[in-house]
């Protein structure tokens, strides 16, 4: 299956952090922080949104950095991915 954001809706895989920090220690899965570095899946159209136009900033394949608590989470196909409205992506990282 395939998901295709409506609006100015952004989906995206949240990369996982590292598993050891910069001097070898290994953290156990409930010390880890939630990743806020995901990869865009797919992006919606923009278009007029709440009476604005939006104008997508973002396209499929960029590296980002979001909002801690931002967007829903939904699992697909076994896969867990989050959708999110652009405005809650706060940096794309090059």
């Amino acid at each position: 299956m395939k998901i295709k954001p409506l609006g100015d809706r952004v989906v995206i895989k949240k990369v996982e952090p590292e598993e050891k920090t910069k001097s070898g220690i290994v953290l156990p899965n409930s010390a880890k922080e939630q990743p806020q570095m995901a990869e865009v899946l797919e992006v919606g159209p923009g278009g007029m949104v709440e009476g604005k136009e939006v104008t997508m900033e973002v396209k499929k394949g960029d590296r980002v950095i979001f909002s801690k608590y931002a967007g829903n989470e939904v699992k697909l196909d076994g896969e867990e991915y989050t959708i999110l409205k652009q405005s809650d992506i706060l940096a794309i990282v090059e």
